[in-house]
């Protein structure tokens, strides 16, 4: 596990130049196309590359920021309503990889058995994935990690899957209180295993931190290829 004196949150505004900077943007230039929607595991695509998911509470803005970081209005269905993604649903950025959305935790429209259900479904899906490279665990920059998230965040280092925290809508807040949502969701990390230690800071609707987190989907492909 890396030392937690290493881990860090990502400012656009003060990190040096980043040359996977130019490759994210160049693998998100290209081809992303909608795949199929799973409800069961045998559902899946074959593991030939790798898998990069996204997950996080019912309405956090998990389509909104895979239509953000592809340039593409329409990819991944955005909803008012939570508990819109309801499978693993799975997008090919090109060659290399898969994206994936997952159903959102939380709260969902939906009949109680069919919420355990994708539970069930998610559990299996992180357990037995071996081409999972990273989830990107989308947290509402406004509020925090609040329990529910909390919830998932030990369901991901139970099953030793790496994550990487995401803030969105990070455009709601500035200066001091930007500075102190990023430094506190940092340090609520320390003692979990899987956390990968960097944080995210995006708002889809203003552009920020898109480019950043294109950059870090590029490297966790180029540094675990599939195929």
């Amino acid at each position: 596990m890396t030392p937690f004196r290493s881990r860090r949150v990502t400012d656009p505004a003060s990190e040096p130049e980043d040359p996977y900077l130019e490759i994210g943007r160049k693998l998100f230039a290209g081809p992303c196309d909608f795949v199929k929607s799973c409800a069961k595991l045998e559902q899946l695509p074959d593991m030939d590359r790798a898998e990069i998911a996204f997950a996080g509470r019912s309405n956090v803005g998990k389509s909104t920021l895979v239509n953000a970081l592809t340039g593409r209005k329409t990819l991944a269905k955005t909803s008012n309503t939570p508990g819109r993604t309801q499978m693993l649903n799975y997008f090919a950025l090109g060659t290399p990889a898969y994206l994936v959305d997952m159903p959102g935790y939380g709260y969902a429209q939906a009949p109680v058995e069919q919420v355990k259900a994708w539970t069930r479904l998610v559990q299996a899906y992180l357990r037995g994935r071996a081409t999972l490279a990273r989830v990107f665990v989308l947290i509402d920059g406004r509020h925090g990690i609040k329990e529910v998230d909390k919830d998932a965040l030990d369901l991901l280092d139970a099953a030793a899957t790496s994550y990487q925290i995401v803030l969105t809508k990070i455009d709601h807040l500035t200066g001091a209180a930007r500075a102190d949502r990023l430094a506190g969701t940092l340090d609520a990390l320390k003692r979990r295993p899987a956390a990968y230690p960097e944080v995210l800071a995006t708002s889809s609707r203003d552009g920020i931190g898109i480019a950043e987190t294109r950059a870090a989907i590029a490297r966790v492909i180029a540094e675990r290829p599939m195929g």
